[in-house]
């Protein structure tokens, strides 16, 4: 059975984090879950990115690991590719979103780790690494919206929404976000996890689901619309 997605809109590995990413390795079906953080975003502190989810997870009782995929040529590397075979949870770190896409797109690493979410294992992104995941992703330096690796068809993460006004936001979205695109606005420390059509909210925090004219909030607990 495929395994889940994991959104998470950002400020990972922190308190308020814990119930949330045990949730994340309880649903790999593992014993302790073989948790490998990748912090290809955090191209200013990848180092310490990568310790932070190792020591975190191993802490909540994980078997956790770093992944130090970089560069587009790490992510062409079939010894990068080999290393998320037998893992619970491939999480992504955040940073940049532009570096994660190029590294990513059309990787054998991403199709390697594909495979995996098909077999059952958990793909998880904070931040950056969850605005990757939709089929867009909101970059007003390149002029707007871009389009992202799609894992997650019809939907477009915005991270660190705790701060926004949804009313605001969703006159913003009305007016520039592509035609019939979901936007999930989560917050810091919170999480969707699921898969298209049966999303959950779990974490400290609350996602604001903007579709249309539409917005909704949902708290940690609750489950979103079935057509997101």
């Amino acid at each position: 059975m495929a395994g889940d997605i994991g959104l998470v809109g950002g400020e990972e590995f922190r308190l308020g984090c814990e119930d949330m990413d045990r949730e994340i390795m309880r649903v790999s079906g593992q014993q302790p879950s073989r948790v490998l953080v990748l912090p290809t975003a955090a191209v200013t502190g990848p180092a310490k990115a990568a310790n932070d989810g190792v020591t975190h997870f191993a802490g909540l009782g994980g078997d956790a690991h770093q992944l130090m995929v970089l560069d587009r040529t790490q992510a062409e590397d079939p010894e990068f590719s080999r290393a998320v075979d037998s893992a619970g949870v491939v999480y992504f770190t955040g940073g940049s979103p532009d570096h994660l896409l190029a590294v990513l797109r059309d990787s054998p690493l991403l199709t390697a780790i594909l495979k995996g979410v098909e077999q059952g294992t958990v793909l998880a992104g904070s931040s950056a690494g969850a605005m990757v995941f939709g089929s867009y992703m909101r970059r007003p330096s390149a002029g707007g919206w871009i389009e992202a690796l799609g894992i997650v068809p019809g939907v477009a993460v915005m991270p660190h929404h705790e701060n926004r006004d949804p009313a605001e936001t969703s006159r913003e979205l009305q007016s520039q976000a592509p035609s019939g695109l979901t936007v999930l606005g989560v917050d810091a420390r919170t999480g969707c996890l699921g898969k298209p059509g049966n999303w959950r909210v779990v974490g400290s925090g609350k996602v604001t689901v903007y579709k249309g004219s539409e917005w909704a909030v949902y708290q940690s607990g609750d489950t979103l619309p079935g057509d997101v």
